[in-house]
């Protein structure tokens, strides 16, 4: 425990807790500004933690923007992840009603995950086409598997160009429906879902 200025006690953070403090306000000023225009020093500043203690946790600048970019990745895998067995038509409702959910919830994480291909360091991008790639995977397995779908998938070789398009539309549509007010989230919902399945169609 530790005490501030004010006399009240302030319980020590875990090394757990304390890193996803500084990944949620990394979140928050790399979804505002371009990678270029965010210092480590507002980090540290807004985090109430020496710039010292940042480092300790994330080397270089390029390592903790490439961490927030991981963190963003994992969620969204795990909000959309396939259930076996479950048509794809019905885990497409449900998976864009989770994706949806989490990008509204997490809006910062979300526009800073999209933010880092615009970013001017290679190791980042890296990063962040990986997530990307294992989206895509992700989609194409459960498309694979899928009775109606499958057939689909093996007939036709664009298949996967096909998705990689419908992610980089979802992509746009969630960006600019984070602009608010309208649509709503069910419109969204729905104009993703008709957009993925119209292009798959035979």
């Amino acid at each position: 425990m530790a005490v501030n200025q004010g006399g009240r006690t302030r319980r020590r953070l875990s090394t757990a807790e304390r890193r996803e403090q500084l990944l949620s306000v990394g979140a928050r000023l790399f979804s505002e500004s371009p990678y270029d225009d965010v210092w480590i020093e507002q980090v540290a500043e807004i985090a109430g933690v020496s710039r010292g203690l940042l480092y300790h946790y994330f080397p270089t600048k390029r390592d903790f923007f490439a961490a927030v970019v991981e963190r963003e990745s994992e969620r969204m895998l795990r909000m959309t992840a396939a259930v076996p067995g479950v048509p794809v038509r019905e885990q497409l409702t449900a998976g864009l009603d989770a994706y949806l959910e989490y990008v509204e919830a997490h809006a910062h994480g979300y526009r800073a995950f999209h933010r880092a291909d615009a970013a001017g360091d290679r190791a980042v991008r890296r990063v962040y086409r990986r997530a990307l790639a294992a989206q895509e995977r992700q989609i194409l397995a459960a498309l694979a598997a899928d009775p109606e779908f499958g057939p689909v998938f093996e007939a036709r070789p664009d298949t996967r160009l096909a998705v990689r398009g419908w992610l980089a539309f979802t992509t746009a549509v969630c960006l600019e429906w984070l602009r608010g007010p309208e649509p709503d989230r069910e419109q969204v919902r729905d104009l993703c879902a008709r957009a993925l399945l119209g292009v798959l169609a035979p």
